[in-house]
């Protein structure tokens, strides 16, 4: 059993890939070596003895033969490795008719259908590179006539604009000599920039046009190229060895006589021809044996698909020398794009066209922002800008004139907005005539300081307000609604009567109905009297004289008539259109027949509101409250505000926390012309500012926005001019002093008027003025005492006083804080402080003349001038001017007055003396010597 392994052993041919030796050691190393004999499939190979290794001490000599592996170099074609030798062979031998002569190991030689096969595949490979060196030529060419016509396209380009800049320079010189206004040359520059970007786009479309002429003609010229080589290469079948050398994949699907093999064999060399295109059935031509002929299957070769190589596995040899090796084909999303165009094209639909939106443009935008407005990439709104001359980067701003432009070009529609378009329908619409009803009159009194209005109102109201005034005098606008014994309702508006007030009855002439003009009998018409009736002419509303102080003796109700005639009033007893009413507030005397002619002047006005629309009103005075915050007293306009609105007052927004009438009683809901207290504001608003009640909180915060920002422009802007202008003058009339002041009020309107009456101090003289580091309603505190110690200022407190912490601060760091409640202790006060820092005035005092008599050289003294005087006195010390002539040439100061021998203070008229200047020596005898001296007088504002 061992001796029938033994031989079997001794049969066995192993076949390694390119390693000599089977085991380990000196054993397997081959004791002889054969001739190398050629190997199958037409490789050339050796065959040797080695001694193989087994258990138990045996060995045994094996016949090996050794196989090389077959290989390609690059561009390379089997059979025409040596420069188509061995394809001639093969083609000779094909001519001869010698058939396949199998001889054992040795060359096998090749079939007719094989050697034609090769045929065709060695003149398909010569047809191909022919084909591909004519394509790349025509690449060649048409990329050359491509960049010329891009060369001319864009020489013509900028020749028309250099030809369009040409003309706008030659219009603008022609038109230099017009004098045209600002809109005019601003329209023309843009006509003439549109000029130039139309001459851009009609280039740029031209070339466009060329260039896709040239990528049809080229596109064009590629697919005749392919279908021609398409019908050469297509093969005729005319005989059966045709048919039979036909690719499988031509066959039809139900041929069972030659079904190809899945894979080749163990110990199977492809050749060449054995491979088909991926889309058909591999083929190999198996080896049998020794001494045995090779199976035939033909297979003729097709030209592999450029398209699949990289998803196709392995490379034919037709793939790897094909044109289009190295090069990448086209991705996966690519093709997915053309596949659905083809398909929208097919069914008769349009690619998605371009989108034109309406842009809205704000004042100032940037360039990202305009850009996701329009839905267009960032970039090619640079690119437009650039084109306009604008260097903008994305997060830069443009004016709205510019982005216009850029939405135009871009095939948008501008709409172009303000940000002062947040407060349009604030107010909302005008009431309907069929949804108005009555409402009480709103009465104005105004008139001179201490005339008697608050008494009167407190008469009329059965009140003590006026006792409660400091100092006797209103300083406070104040509010009130009065109920008559009939029913009727009054609401009356008291205004200060000083001078700094002004803005007060201003704003209480704008809000009124009527106006009540209170002249005391015994004074008659005054300045703020004459003030009161402009307010009121100015406001248009009419006008009803009350005549107070009837009670006293020295009343004189005529004459207060005649004065009102210089100001165009005429009361009807006066043939007049005015009414007046003689009273006295202290007495009671008259009131109701003053009540009686506001009420028939409301009913001829016809006085009508709409109670159940959306409120607004007007603030009247604001206030700060310790223990209740901002508090704002409203006059209500139109509509009723209810506690829960949100409201909005000038720059500060709240929603309605409580109403307070003017008794201090909350009340649910404010009726048109009632005032109110409104509590719930984020701040304390500027009085005569319009109240109206909005809808959300939101659109309350962009209006307060919006006024915030505006009133911190127009300060600085202000501020900024102020500067300018103070540069200027300090420039001329030198450096200007200023008195820095922080002024703090109890209610809006006082810290108004303060600040005013103040500014007015200085508004005439450019050496002093007023500066108002800052002003506010409510207590002192530590920032104000900071601001003043920064700017070395005083701290003014009107009605109010400052925190313990306050305090303390202004102790320590020296500020000075002046409490006031009379606004005429506040303005005598800073009058006399700005008249301290006033330069006094400098006036020249004459004091005598003295006549020069004889003049002496005295050593190491100089000239010396013996004088007599004349007229008045000379002093020592005192300035003088040498006169020659009647005519002065010198001016200076006395060095030396001496009589006989001793300096003297001064000598008068009569005497003789000796006088000397400070450096100064030209005097002769005959001139005459004046003394004056300088004095200082106060100056006073």
């Amino acid at each position: 059993m061992s001796d029938t392994n033994d031989q079997n052993r001794d049969k066995k041919v192993l076949t390694l890939g390119g390693r000599p030796t089977l085991g380990l050691g000196g054993a397997n190393k081959p004791k002889q070596a054969a001739p190398a004999q050629p190997a199958a499939g037409g490789g050339a190979g050796a065959s040797g003895t080695v001694r193989q290794s087994f258990s138990h001490g045996r060995g045994k000599e094996v016949a090996v033969e050794v196989k090389r592996k077959k290989t390609f170099e690059k561009g390379a074609v089997p059979g025409v490795a040596d420069g188509g030798a061995a394809a001639r062979r093969a083609a000779e031998g094909a001519a001869g008719g010698r058939g396949p002569q199998p001889r054992g190991n040795g060359p096998r030689q090749l079939s007719d259908a094989e050697r034609e096969t090769r045929l065709r595949v060695l003149r398909n490979a010569a047809e191909e590179a022919e084909e591909r060196a004519i394509q790349e030529a025509a690449e060649a060419e048409a990329r050359a006539i491509a960049e010329a016509e891009a060369a001319v396209v864009a020489e013509a380009a900028a020749r028309a604009r250099a030809e369009a800049i040409a003309r706008a320079e030659a219009d603008a010189a022609a038109r230099a000599s017009e004098p045209l206004d600002e809109d005019t040359v601003r329209r023309r520059e843009l006509e003439e920039l549109r000029a130039i970007q139309d001459a851009e786009k009609a280039a740029a479309a031209e070339a466009e046009r060329r260039r896709k002429e040239a990528e049809d003609a080229r596109k064009a010229e590629a697919a005749s190229r392919t279908e021609t080589s398409r019908s050469r290469h297509a093969a005729p079948a005319t005989s059966d060895d045709d048919r039979s050398a036909r690719p499988a994949s031509n066959r039809p699907a139900n041929t069972t006589q030659e079904q190809p093999a899945a894979r080749p064999p163990l110990g199977v060399t492809p050749r060449p021809g054995d491979f088909e295109d991926e889309d058909g059935p591999r083929r190999a031509k198996v080896a049998g044996g020794p001494g045995k002929a090779p199976a035939k299957v033909p297979a003729a070769p097709v030209k592999a698909k450029v398209d699949d190589k990289r998803r196709g596995g392995k490379m034919t040899i037709s793939q790897a020398l094909s044109d289009e090796e190295g090069r990448r084909g086209r991705s996966m999303a690519a093709a997915k794009r053309a596949r659905e165009r083809e398909r929208l094209r097919q069914f008769g639909r349009q690619e998605t066209q371009k989108v034109t939106r309406d842009v809205i443009i704000p004042e100032v935008i940037t360039v990202g922002d305009l850009a996701n407005r329009m839905a267009e990439r960032g970039a090619d709104v640079v690119k437009s800008l650039m084109r306009m001359g604008v260097m903008a980067t994305i997060t830069q701003t443009i004016d709205a004139d510019t982005a216009e432009l850029v939405v135009q070009e871009l095939g948008h529609r501008p709409v172009r907005v303000a940000e002062s378009d947040v407060e349009i329908g604030v107010m909302g619409n005008e009431d309907v005539a069929e949804d108005l009803v009555s409402r009480p009159p709103v009465v104005t009194v105004m008139g001179h300081v201490d005339h008697g209005k608050t008494s009167l109102l407190d008469a009329l109201r059965k009140t003590d307000v006026a006792g409660r005034e400091a100092g006797g005098i209103t300083q406070h606008i104040g509010a009130y609604q009065v109920q008559l014994k009939s029913g009727s309702k009054i609401t009356f508006i008291d205004t200060p009567g000083h001078a700094a007030f002004t803005e007060m009855r201003a704003r209480g002439a704008n809000v009124t109905d009527v106006v009540v003009l209170v002249v005391a009998a015994d004074d008659g018409v005054m300045p703020q009297t004459i003030e009161a009736i402009r307010h009121a002419k100015a406001a248009g509303v009419p006008i009803i004289v009350a005549i107070n102080k009837c009670d006293l003796p020295s009343a004189k109700p005529d004459r207060v008539r005649q004065e009102l005639l210089q100001h165009e009033l005429v009361v009807e007893g006066m043939g007049g259109d005015v009414l007046d009413v003689e009273v006295s507030a202290k007495a009671g005397i008259n009131l109701d027949k003053l009540e009686e002619a506001i009420l028939l002047q409301a009913e001829i006005l016809e006085l009508k509101a709409n109670p159940r629309r959306t409120a607004d009103g007007v603030v009247v005075e604001a206030k700060l409250d310790k223990g209740r915050g901002p508090v704002a007293t409203v006059l209500v306009k139109r509509g009723t505000v209810k506690v829960g609105d949100i409201v909005v007052a000038g720059s500060e927004w709240g929603r309605v926390r409580a109403l307070v009438n003017d008794r201090g009683i909350n009340v649910p809901d404010a009726p048109p012309a009632m005032p109110v207290e409104v509590l719930g504001l984020g701040g304390v608003p500027l009085a005569g500012e319009e109240m109206v009640v909005v809808d959300s909180e939101s659109r309350a915060r962009e209006i307060t926005e919006y006024r915030a920002r505006k009133k911190r422009e127009a300060e600085s802007a202000k501020s900024g001019r102020g500067s300018l202008e103070q540069m200027f003058k300090q420039i001329q009339a030198g450096e200007a002093k200023e008195l820095p002041i922080v002024i703090k009020g109890d209610v809006q309107g006082s810290v108004e008027a303060i600040s005013g009456a103040l500014e007015k101090l200085t508004a005439e003289h450019t050496e002093v003025k007023v500066r108002v580091l800052t002003s506010g309603v409510g207590a002192i505190t530590e920032s104000d005492i900071t601001l003043a110690n920064a700017s070395k200022g005083l701290v003014v407190g009107f009605n109010v006083r400052a925190n313990p912490q306050a305090r303390d601060m202004a102790k320590r760091d020296g500020v000075e804080i002046r409490y006031y409640s009379i606004i005429y202790n506040i303005i005598d006060d800073v009058k006399q402080m700005l008249t301290g820092m006033l330069s006094p005035t400098l006036r020249e005092k004459f004091l005598g003349n003295a006549h020069i008599l004889q003049v002496f050289n005295i050593t190491k003294v100089g000239k010396v001038a013996g004088c007599r005087v004349s007229e008045g006195i000379v002093k020592r010390g005192a300035k003088v001017r040498l006169l020659r002539d009647n005519v002065v040439i010198h001016e200076g100061t006395l060095k030396t007055l001496k009589r006989m021998k001793d300096e003297v203070r001064e000598v008068r008229e009569g005497f003789e003396c000796g006088m000397a200047f400070e450096n100064y020596d030209d005097i002769r005898e005959g001139d005459t010597i004046e003394a004056f001296e300088m004095e200082e007088i106060a100056r006073a504002l």
